[in-house]
């Protein structure tokens, strides 16, 4: 694991890449609000990414001082520039020449993927929400998206399950939306975080042409 900075402005963001050896690609991680690149659930996600053979990228989208507005946590033009930055990072790294980049969002995070997504097109090459908000990633933004996009949600999130419903009738890409039985929106009933894990990685691998 490599302690990294992304800059992005007088933001100075810190994270944590691990890269397997023979990875095909790397995952950014973009967290939903209240959240930081430690949260429990997406450390978890990653390091089951990691066992498949995929890199991983987690950072804070926000400094400590951003985080305290509210407001500011659900800025997802903010959000989406600063993932972009941290792609733009990732893809200067010597290590990175070959590799592909896919995205990981949850919450708000999920609608900062999809517009990073739908402006960066054919060079993400894959995005997981879970648990997402790809709703607040806008209209325009969803019909652009090119990746391949998986869509988790809980499968008692009652709300949650409409607005990615809605979401997913407007992308235009490959596209699967999957209900994880008894789930509700943290996924911290036993098991489901395991499903979500699971689904996640099978989604990467595909379509980072790992062999599975």
């Amino acid at each position: 694991m490599s302690a990294v900075f992304i800059q992005d402005g007088a933001a100075r963001l810190g994270g944590e890449w691990v890269l397997p050896p023979s990875a095909a690609g790397v995952v950014l991680f973009a967290h939903g609000s209240g959240s930081s690149r430690l949260s429990p659930r997406n450390t978890y996600v990653a390091s089951v990414l990691q066992d498949r053979g995929v890199g991983t990228l987690l950072f804070d989208l926000l400094t400590q001082e951003e985080d305290r507005d509210y407001a500011t946590r659900f800025d997802i033009e903010l959000l989406t520039r600063r993932l972009l930055a941290a792609t733009l990072w990732l893809k200067g790294e010597s290590k990175m020449q070959s590799l592909q980049v896919g995205y990981f969002g949850a919450s708000t995070g999920a609608a900062a993927a999809l517009q990073a997504a739908a402006k960066l097109e054919n060079k993400i090459a894959a995005v997981v929400s879970r648990g997402g908000r790809p709703d607040l990633a806008g209209e325009q933004a969803l019909r652009q998206v090119t990746a391949p996009t998986l869509l988790l949600v809980g499968g008692v999130d009652y709300g949650v399950i409409e607005l990615n419903q809605q979401a997913y009738s407007l992308l235009n890409c490959e596209k699967q939306l999957t209900l994880i039985p008894g789930a509700t929106h943290l996924f911290e009933e036993p098991g489901t975080l395991e499903q979500v894990a699971r689904h996640a990685a099978d989604w990467f691998v595909q379509h980072f042409s790992i062999p599975k």
